[in-house]
């Protein structure tokens, strides 16, 4: 009877710890312990294989070490040549499975460029770049394309463009076609296409900003070389200048209606403690003015003395005066406001007069900048330019190998360089109707850090 209960007992531990093993088997997820996996998935079997040749079917299968997840294909999954309908892709366990809704074109090599989308489960390690490749005829295309995409304003790298190939030559293919071939910029705006026919291309690079996959619009990055490219030169690079051709519309619907007037005339001035040397003094106003007395207004001394090229001007929307005198370093100024001197359309009035009074910067408020310019070249009509917040605050033509400026506001700058073709002293577009190539520009990597009444010295290349 003894050995009997001990038998019952060894059978229901047996059972039991058999239970624990088997539920643990059916769930997928991270170990409770030892060293944290590192490695990212390996793939150990793909059907067709990698590189298979007289590809005919649909469907692909890609199995792998590990379980595996799918992560952001949108932003990732490039197919060459581009398929007009997406393909069905999905995973399951250790496996990928890839339908391909169209029909596959003959002597032609695929490449499904997976990115970055492909991680393991657990610790979520990423399987980079990985791209699967197989042709329908008896070789794999090996020839390659590389260069780099910048923005023609900043010579800065935008990786939300693309790169687009065409092999129909026309000037209207990449306005009305999609394209055969497409490659993502990296940080550096560097991009490469492997796995391409020795063929002649007609190359591009879009923003596309309305999914199309073609240049639909003035107002999306676009770039273009009018000369065909041809893939397998490997000392050869690509450059593409990127430029809007018309700026971006504000996302806003103008009311026809012009907004009522507020009850009472008031304003704000542009001043913030003492007035910049080298810019202008506003006054906006809530309304419109239809009476502005711009003697009664003009800017004057302490004295109230009116000052030479002080009687401002007022803008075409009628709410903004605007002083623009030479200011005169540490000088003390002000403005009268008679409270008669303005009205708007509904007769209102300043409640009282007013008065403005406040100084000029002095010279010792500024940096002093001194840049020395290696390579320089007159002919080439550069223009140097400080840059703040994305914002040009500063624009010089260059006429000499050194450039001095005496009044550089404290603060801390890019340094860009434009060749200014035209000779306007600012940045033109380019047209690829007109085929005519934007400025380019490029962004030292030197910061410019100004403080006041301190001098700064550079010595800089110019490489255009």
């Amino acid at each position: 009877m003894k050995n009997k209960i001990v038998a019952g007992i060894g059978i229901f531990l047996s059972f039991y710890i058999a239970g624990l093993v088997g539920g643990g088997c059916a769930q997928i997820g991270a170990p409770t312990g030892g060293m944290r996996d590192s490695l990212a998935p390996v793939l150990v079997k793909a059907t067709p294989g990698e590189n298979a040749l007289n590809v005919t079917g649909n469907r692909i299968t890609l199995n792998f070490d590990e379980y595996i997840e799918l992560y952001e294909m949108q932003n990732n999954l490039l197919i060459s040549p581009l398929q007009k309908n997406n393909p069905i892709i999905s995973s399951n366990l250790k496996t990928v499975s890839i339908r391909l809704r169209d029909s596959l074109l003959p002597n032609t090599t695929y490449s499904i460029q997976f990115g970055n989308a492909i991680k393991d489960i657990n610790e979520g390690n990423v399987l980079p770049n990985f791209t699967y490749v197989f042709s329908t005829g008896n070789s794999i295309d090996s020839l390659s394309l590389a260069g780099t995409v910048l923005l023609a304003e900043t010579g800065k790298p935008d990786t939300t463009i693309n790169v687009l190939l065409y092999r129909n030559s026309s000037d209207t293919a990449v306005e009305k076609l999609k394209p055969d071939y497409m490659a993502r910029t990296r940080r550096d705006g560097s991009f490469i296409f492997n796995n391409l026919p020795a063929s002649n291309f007609r190359i591009f690079a879009l923003k596309d900003g309305d999914g199309s996959k073609n240049y639909s619009s003035k107002s999306e990055l676009f770039a273009f070389t009018e000369e065909l490219v041809s893939p397998g030169d490997s000392n050869k690079k690509v450059l593409l200048n990127a430029y809007a051709e018309q700026p971006q519309k504000p996302n806003t619907v103008a009311s026809v209606l012009r907004p009522p007037l507020e009850k009472r005339l008031k304003f704000t001035s542009s001043l913030q403690g003492t007035q910049d040397l080298l810019g202008t003094l506003t006054l906006s106003f809530n309304n419109p003015l239809t009476i502005v007395d711009s003697i009664a207004l003009s800017l004057r001394d302490t004295n109230y003395v009116a000052l030479p090229g002080g009687i401002p001007s007022v803008d075409s929307s009628r709410k903004i005066l605007t002083y623009a005198p030479v200011w005169t370093p540490g000088q003390a100024y002000t403005i009268v406001l008679p409270n008669d001197a303005l009205q708007d359309a509904a007769g209102n009035k300043l409640p009282t007069s007013d008065s403005l009074r406040f100084a000029a910067k002095t010279d010792a408020d500024y940096g002093r900048v001194i840049f020395r310019f290696a390579n320089f070249n007159a002919e080439k009509k550069t223009v140097l330019q400080l840059v703040s917040a994305d914002v040009v605050r500063y624009s010089f033509t260059l006429t000499d190998a050194t450039w001095q400026n005496n009044r550089i506001a404290p603060g801390e700058y890019e340094i860009r360089i434009l060749q200014d073709s035209d000779g306007d002293g600012k940045w033109t577009t380019g047209s690829y109707d007109n085929k005519r190539q934007p400025e380019k520009a490029t962004t030292l990597p030197q910061k410019l850090s100004v403080k006041a009444d301190w001098d700064n010295e550079r010595d800089l290349s110019i490489d255009f």
